[in-house]
């Protein structure tokens, strides 16, 4: 038994094949080759094309057969889908996108949201929302109410990005009650669709998919879908999650006090608790965790910030465009800690919600023609990296969510051990790196969903391959250099 695990980026389409029963992936592929692209029609806007992630979605899917020609398509059981959060997909009866995407770093909607959460009053949206509208889905939608009316009376279903690959896939227009949480749709007072923000944005209720869970059956494959997959009909879809909640359950965290972090494009910080922890100056955001039941609520903190890989790999691009990420990663490390003045700010790829939804953009500081290097500037990317989220990690702690233990993934940023380190080293908190990723967290989901396996045996092969230790001697060193970095934060 197999099942196909996808994790739907803005820089690529990842997926798995899973051998069920033994526990491990037995294929693996990442398409394009290259980046895929943001549009970006004004400043501040970020789109992509939703029927390129479809396209890319059927390379990867025939790539992964190609990989393991001993597995046939009628013994893959169930398929997993991990997508990029907060978009918006608005489309026709025949899903077909009606308009490009308006993606998670787009920045058009911050002062619909705004306006929203004065309106509706910060109290009665914290006690329901658990956050602002922001520049969440719902506020994206109504972006388009008021900028694209023909558009959007000719929309049949809006969308999350995994929404829509699944309705490519079934046929199906359907969402799940964690994907309207992250869109700022969910009432969690009321455990149902939030009437509240629906009513106030003028909202065509008929919009909202139908709800199906986030762990069981949502659908099965076309003929039509089975062909461009190269898949059985029938093979069902069992597993949706946003790539955050989905990248917590990859590293199996799933229980109050448990944390997850990722450094991919974004970087993220991921708490679950049974309580909601809203933060009034939605520094970090709440939404419904892969696993909740009302019975058992399981609430994901969530902390992001904008700009990490996305630094480094502009800093690639335009600086040195001759080395590996390796490279970069050993280049950095030959200077000392603070990068001897320099100072970056990760703040350039749109508005940052743990600075109250500003676009502030990204700032070196510090730098010295006559002393400097780009080793410095990369170790300065790397600890800014760092300093933004220990900037936010800091408001988690401050609403009780402990950070004593943090699991993440040995990839991207996470391949660095400067990086590693330094965020170990400041915040005091064990780092434990795991051999998994969100193909493989949305694998494991689609066996679980398709009553394949127990959550345990879906993990019994997810192992620890290092573990960070804080450096206290180095911490208050790091903790002055952060301090100085705080104090110019807000600075033009």
């Amino acid at each position: 038994m197999f099942t196909i695990g996808y994790d739907v980026g803005s820089s690529s389409i990842k997926a798995v094949l899973f051998d069920v029963l033994a526990g491990i992936p037995v294929a693996s592929v990442t398409v394009p080759d290259t980046e895929m692209p943001i549009d970006a029609p004004q400043p501040g806007w970020a789109e992509q094309s939703p029927l390129m992630w479809w396209e890319y979605v059927q390379q990867a899917t025939r790539k992964l057969l190609a990989q393991a020609p001993q597995v046939p398509p009628q013994a893959i059981r169930g398929i997993g889908i991990a997508y990029q959060m907060h978009g918006l997909v608005l489309t026709d009866e025949n899903a077909y996108p009606l308009r490009s995407a308006i993606i998670w770093c787009d920045s058009r909607a911050v002062a619909i949201g705004e306006r929203a959460f004065a309106a509706l009053g910060t109290q009665a949206c914290l006690q329901r929302l658990l956050n602002s509208p922001g520049n969440f889905t719902a506020s994206k939608l109504r972006w388009v109410i008021e900028h694209e009316p023909s558009i959007y009376e000719r929309a049949y279903r809006m969308m999350l990005p995994g929404d829509f690959i699944a309705f490519r896939m079934t046929g199906k227009a359907t969402t799940t009650a964690s994907g309207l949480s992250e869109g700022a749709l969910w009432d969690f007072q009321n455990n149902e669709p939030s009437e509240q923000l629906i009513t106030y944005y003028h909202i065509r209720r008929e919009l909202i998919p139908e709800l199906v869970p986030t762990l069981g059956w949502q659908g099965a494959l076309t003929a039509e879908a089975a062909n461009l997959l190269g898949l059985a009909p029938n093979t069902p879809v069992t597993y949706r999650a946003g790539d955050q909640p989905n990248n917590a359950f990859a590293l199996r965290v799933l229980n109050p006090g448990e944390i997850a972090a990722t450094a991919g494009t974004s970087g993220v910080v991921y708490g679950v608790s049974e309580t909601a922890t809203p933060d009034p100056q939605m520094r970090f955001n709440t939404f419904l965790h892969v696993n909740h039941q009302p019975a058992q609520p399981r609430l994901g903190a969530l902390l992001c910030v904008n700009g990490t890989g996305s630094l480094n790999a502009w800093l690639r691009r335009n600086l040195c465009p001759e080395l590996s990420y390796t490279a970069m990663n050993e280049l950095a490390a030959s200077v000392p800690v603070g990068a001897q003045g320099v100072r970056i700010y990760p703040f350039g790829n749109g508005a940052e919600r743990m600075l109250g939804n500003c676009n502030v953009g990204a700032r070196i500081k510090g730098l010295q023609f006559s002393t400097h290097t780009r080793a410095h500037v990369l170790r300065a990317a790397q600890e800014g990296i760092v300093f933004a989220l220990w900037y936010g990690m800091k408001a988690m702690q401050q609403a009780g969510i402990q950070l004593a233990t943090i699991r993440a993934g040995h990839a991207n940023m996470f391949l660095s051990p400067l990086f590693g380190q330094t965020l170990a080293d400041l915040s005091g908190a064990t780092i434990e790196l795991y051999n998994t990723d969100g193909a493989q967290g949305a694998a494991r989901g689609a066996a679980i969903g398709a009553g394949l396996v127990s959550l345990e045996e879906a993990f019994s092969q997810l192992q620890c391959i290092c573990r960070i230790v804080p450096n206290t001697e180095r911490q208050s060193q790091l903790q002055q250099i952060y301090a100085e970095w705080e104090e110019v934060i807000w600075e033009n």
